[in-house]
């Protein structure tokens, strides 16, 4: 995908993301976004900035609670309205690395627990954010929602435009 602007354009092309199946178990999503670390980092780490970009517009879900205590041991948790049903995921940091790294488990699942690892590397005002899913079973991976991500991410490229680059974190 072209990242140039058209000379009249001010509006950036948007970032493409790239899923890729690494192994029976590993998943890795990656994107940059026009944004510097600080402020990618605080939209992961603040629940009122997560709950703005996180759930993909697209599968109708309601976020009713975010829970995010974001040091390593502690939790976070979840809770999405699909009509009449609600679903909870939740989970504990086990590393957070102030704007370098996250690293998380997921332990609603029945098959097992997942740990997602997501890294920020900024380069000249932009951040590459990649996110590795290391699933128990090759079943988890399948049933996962790897699909999700590159909506979610635009949503997250679309907040970080709103908050603007230059501006300092909430």
């Amino acid at each position: 995908m072209d990242e140039r602007k058209e000379e009249n354009d001010s509006t950036p092309v948007p970032n493409r993301t790239t899923v890729e199946r690494k192994s029976e178990r590993e998943l890795v999503v990656t994107r940059t976004v026009n944004a510097p670390v600080r402020l990618v980092f605080a939209a992961w780490t603040q629940a009122e900035l997560f709950r703005r970009w996180w759930v993909p517009q697209s599968y109708g879900l309601t976020l009713l609670d975010c829970t995010m205590d974001v040091r390593v041991g502690g939790p976070y948790r979840l809770v999405f309205q699909h009509g009449e049903a609600t679903m909870e995921f939740f989970g504990t940091y086990l590393e957070v690395v102030p704007h370098a790294r996250v690293v998380w488990t997921n332990d609603e699942g029945d098959q097992g627990q997942t740990i997602t690892t997501v890294t920020f590397t900024e380069t000249e005002g932009k951040t590459l954010v990649v996110v590795e899913d290391q699933y128990p079973t090759k079943e988890a991976l399948e049933s996962g929602s790897s699909e999700a991500m590159p909506e979610a991410l635009d949503q997250l490229e679309a907040l970080l435009a709103s908050l603007g680059a230059g501006a300092e974190a909430p």
